[in-house]
């Protein structure tokens, strides 16, 4: 036979789990110093223009 499990107090962790899951995620994409989003934006510039000179043609 199973366990009794409190359904209020399984929702509770889960939506736990989810806060600190999505705070993880949060932390990844906005936790980053300003030298490490400058050399971002310096490294995507830089392939947009090796990728805008390798066009053969502008039609």
């Amino acid at each position: 036979m199973g366990d009794v499990v409190s359904l209020k107090q399984a929702r509770k962790t889960k939506a736990r789990v989810a806060k600190e899951t999505q705070a993880a995620a949060n932390r990844a994409a906005f936790g980053r110093t300003k030298a490490e989003k400058a050399a971002d934006a310096a490294e995507q510039a830089r392939k947009d223009a090796l990728l805008d000179g390798a066009k053969l043609t502008d039609s």
